[in-house]
């Protein structure tokens, strides 16, 4: 495959006209110009991360549908993963709107968890996680966690001076990158990667705090 040469224009008028012709007939009929346009330029663009940042893991772009009331067959965004060797993974998605980067701990596993929490509790790691936190923000990359609990996790005091992290159930860096002119250059790569090391800070206490799970996966 040719080496990464951006993202074509056509990229993101493909998921915009998905968004309304989600439907297997549709993406039969666009199923090349998808490979040509998304995943052959994306599988390029992580080429060229690969080797510092270890193998990326691609999302499928068919939907689950077993269980949702939404019975639309395709994802509308094509993503990869990749987990660092401390546990905390790195992420990038291309959508309608362009790229989005994020990382860290986005859906922990309960020993995970366990862990997230027992490091905030802690003073002295704790207020590293907020300098961390601190750090990352002032880069102008945001810090936030999927899900929170309204209240304080059991065997917390909601009077923790760090209940509102207590309260996070993981915890991501994100970026939405949007699509400048750079967006189908060979640019985007060098601007993904300022969103991890941006991010650093934070993947370096998860990995220290957290790591990876060692539970079986779930089914």
């Amino acid at each position: 495959m040719a080496g990464f040469r951006g993202f074509p224009e056509d990229a993101l008028d493909f998921f915009v006209e998905l968004e309304g012709n989600n439907e297997r007939s549709w993406w039969l009929a666009n199923k090349e110009r998808f490979d040509a346009s998304v995943r052959d330029p994306m599988r390029a663009m992580l080429d060229e991360l690969e080797p510092r940042y270890g193998t990326f893991h691609v999302f499928r772009m068919n939907r689950d549908v077993r269980f949702s009331k939404d019975k639309t067959p395709y994802k509308l965004a094509h993503a990869a993963v990749t987990e660092r060797e401390g546990g905390a993974t790195l992420y990038v998605q291309l959508s309608r709107t362009g790229l989005f980067v994020g990382g860290g701990v986005y859906h922990p596993a309960r020993d995970q968890l366990a862990r997230f929490r027992e490091g905030i509790d802690d003073d002295r790691s704790g207020a590293a996680l907020e300098a961390a936190v601190a750090a990352v923000r002032k880069t102008g990359v945001g810090v936030e966690t999927r899900e929170a609990l309204a209240r304080a996790p059991k065997g917390y005091s909601p009077e923790h001076p760090r209940i509102e992290l207590l309260r996070w159930k993981g915890c991501i860096s994100s970026k939405e990158l949007g699509a400048p002119k750079w967006l189908h250059t060979t640019r985007a790569v060098k601007e993904v990667e300022k969103v991890w090391q941006r991010s650093e800070p934070l993947y370096t206490w998860l990995d220290k705090h957290v790591g990876p799970s060692t539970e079986p996966p779930e089914r």
